[in-house]
């Protein structure tokens, strides 16, 4: 295996793909990146048998077939400090790679190709196309409400459901709920599809889907989804586990509806965060006509108190809630007002846009 390349056009995928590379691997080519050239294609994957991300680069050069798997981060960070725009030689003899840049050389260990564990390629039974920013959006709105390491495993991801020409996002972890809506440019499919991606595959897509800005294919199966992005193919097998029915989640009761400006109410619960309980995290709301009172208090018997006004005319209440999952739920919302949708003293509140249901938040109460 033999070819050259410029260190911009190698470098800047590289450093996409090698978030899939396994931190803490139990297999030793798992730290490895798999390099294969074949009639002038490059290819590079790294992969944690979870998820899987590949690059094909065409090479303007002449290069020699051949395939190999380096270790990933001592080749991410060789190529990341050559010149920008070096010629990067890079030639396999006998077991090991050389690289070579100006008067520059290194010399890398390497694993067969053969011991490279690849996802095994499936038939997709849907696939459609979408723009890789509405898409980005879309994750952004719900992915902070994923769970982390929840024994309940298919809470450590996050639902994708399409309906026809409808497409959904939803996250939970128990306490709290993002859901986000997008209508996709015709029908996909005629049955409801629902997958669970894990948590890495959702975090490494969105890194992906945010640095290149074009059509992306979607390809589902029972047990994968493929994301086809120019040059980036990337794959992530799905969890195996049922979601909960995150219809029974949203309020039906909620009939007490505050509205208020965004930035002011976001304001406000960073301010009343600095002195709420480091452990619980928890604010007192205190609702009466065209009023809101946030109350925080901590161990040290510090306290913070600030009222907002706000449009409310419905029955005076209080209601605690952790304020970071009130502060999520408030940064996700993309519009300049916000509504809050509340039950009784003991019921979840509705986050939505004022003047739109495409994405909503819920958030359980807490006993303060």
């Amino acid at each position: 295996m033999k070819f050259s390349i410029i260190q911009s056009k190698l470098v800047s995928p590289l450093q996409l793909i090698s978030g899939a590379v396994e931190k803490r691997q139990t297999l030793p080519v798992l730290a490895n990146l798999l390099i294969k050239v074949e009639k002038g294609l490059l290819s590079i994957t790294a992969t944690d048998l979870e998820i899987e991300m590949s690059v094909n680069i065409n090479l303007d050069n002449e290069s020699e077939d051949g395939d190999i798997t380096v270790p990933a981060r001592k080749f991410v960070d060789i190529c990341r400090s050559l010149p920008v725009d070096s010629d990067i030689n890079i030639e396999l003899i006998e077991t090991k790679l050389v690289i070579k840049s100006g008067r520059s050389r290194f010399t890398l260990s390497t694993i067969a190709a053969q011991e490279f564990p690849n996802i095994e390629d499936s038939l997709f039974s849907t696939e459609f196309v979408i723009s890789s920013s509405e898409l980005k959006n879309t994750i952004d709105k719900t992915q902070f409400a994923m769970a982390q390491q929840d024994v309940r495993y298919y809470l450590n991801g996050m639902l994708i459901e399409i309906d026809q020409d409808k497409l959904l996002t939803v996250a939970t972890d128990g306490h709290r709920l993002a859901l986000s809506r997008l209508t996709l440019s015709s029908n996909v499919c005629e049955d409801l599809v629902q997958v669970i991606i894990p948590r890495k595959g959702v975090l490494e897509a969105g890194k992906l889907l945010s640095s290149i800005d074009e059509d992306a294919t979607i390809s589902l199966n029972s047990n994968h989804i493929r994301i086809t992005l120019g040059l980036f193919v990337f794959t992530s097998k799905l969890v195996d586990g049922r979601f909960p029915d995150y219809g029974k989640v949203l309020p039906k009761d909620a009939e007490r509806i505050l509205l208020c400006d965004k930035e002011t109410i976001k304001e406000a619960f960073s301010r009343a965060a600095i002195l709420c309980n480091e452990k619980f995290r928890g604010v007192r709301l205190t609702l009466s006509e065209n009023k809101l009172k946030i109350n925080a208090n901590n161990p040290e018997q510090e306290e913070a108190e600030i009222e907002l006004d706000v449009e409310y005319n419905d029955k005076e209440m209080e209601i605690g809630f952790n304020v970071s999952y009130l502060l999520d739920a408030v940064n996700a919302i993309r519009s300049d007002s916000v509504k809050f949708c509340l039950g009784d003293s003991n019921s979840s509140v509705l986050i939505q846009a004022s003047e739109s249901a495409d994405s909503s938040y819920v958030v359980m109460p807490m006993r303060l």
